[in-house]
């Protein structure tokens, strides 16, 4: 009899397996919505990033969700404290080595409700959401030398479906106390249709994006070009000098003082025929980027490695868009300019 229970079971699994198909949801479609692209760039004088966040902030409305590594910039903080005051639901969740900074301490002191996050992996996201529509993301923590000295990007997405995901994601940090492996993997729309722009959102470690970069890197048809804070993961450099053997065009810039650390790739992608250099910023080359066939951007506060995927709390944008791709080459062409006459 058992043995008979058994045989059924199977054949209902079967029947099951066979019967159901894994769908990819349908991306979200939202024509009336935006994206920006800012570089902070302390070479051209092209900066103030700060002003225009605090300026978005002074225009907001109802609520700020804001997930920082680091906060601590006054232009900022001044514009946060003076959102609550004014009657704006302002929330943060911060990484705990920097609990102690002015973000942290000035919005605890006028009320503002403040998540640390204390785990030895770090929560490394550095977005805000600002009245459930808005979204500023990218490299850039809200600190001075990330603003005036290094180099930086940030995304701004005007969706409410974007936001909406970084809405969850933050929603899991700061109610449910969840970090790290711990984060259910439900983001509402991993992908959304902007006009002619895809958006694909990833959060690590619960959405494997390293996966969706690698993914991509393999696709890539004709170039990669990439600025790399740090670069440790080996499937990431093994899909880069597996494309340089095919004869792609593979070029990119790494920060000088991560090149040197514990399990940099910078060395292997050299000896391996990569056209790599180190950067020529006096302080620090922060991107973390890859511009694939000149049409899709990898940003966000990723770094490529190990850490960022098994461990930190991360954000990641996969942009399909010649448009935006322009832009991000013409930062890396100055990036990596600089670098060539530092040499």
């Amino acid at each position: 009899m058992h043995i008979v229970r058994q045989g059924l079971l199977c054949v209902v699994l079967l029947t099951l397996l066979v019967g159901c198909e894994i769908v990819t949801p349908e991306p979200a479609v939202e024509e009336d919505a935006a994206i920006e692209v800012l570089f902070a760039q302390s070479t051209t004088g092209s900066t103030g990033l700060d002003l225009m966040l605090a300026q978005a902030i002074d225009s907001t409305t109802s609520t700020i969700d804001i997930a920082a590594y680091d906060l601590n910039i006054s232009t900022v903080v001044d514009a946060l404290v003076r959102a609550h005051q004014r009657g704006v639901t302002v929330r943060l969740v911060v990484e705990g080595d920097y609990q102690e900074r002015d973000g942290p301490t000035e919005l605890q002191r006028v009320g503002a409700p403040v998540v640390i996050e204390r785990r030895d992996p770090y929560m490394h996201n550095k977005f805000m959401v600002l009245d459930d529509r808005t979204v500023w993301t990218g490299s850039w923590n809200y600190a001075y030398n990330e603003t005036y000295r290094n180099d930086n990007n940030v995304v701004i997405i005007n969706s409410s479906a974007v936001a909406e995901n970084y809405s969850a994601e933050f929603e899991e940090m700061f109610t449910r106390q969840l970090f790290g492996a711990g984060s259910p993997a439900d983001t509402p729309h991993p992908q959304v249709q902007i006009g002619e722009v895809e958006v694909q959102v990833y959060f690590s470690p619960e959405d494997n994006p390293q996966r969706q970069i690698v993914d991509v890197l393999k696709s890539a048809q004709s170039s990669i070009y990439f600025m790399a804070f740090n670069l440790t993961d080996n499937d990431i450099s093994d899909a880069l000098l597996r494309k340089q053997r095919e004869g792609l065009v593979v070029r990119g810039v790494m920060e000088t003082e991560q090149s040197t650390s514990t399990g940099s790739d910078f060395d292997a992608l050299q000896a391996g025929g990569v056209d790599v250099v180190l950067d020529g910023n006096d302080y620090r080359m922060h991107h973390k980027v890859f511009i694939v066939d000149e049409a899709v951007v990898i940003t966000g506060s990723y770094n490529f490695t190990r850490s960022a995927a098994q461990s930190n709390d991360e954000n990641v944008l996969i942009i399909t868009s010649p448009e935006i791709a322009a832009r991000y080459l013409e930062e890396f062409s100055r990036v990596y300019q600089q670098a060539q006459e530092a040499q």
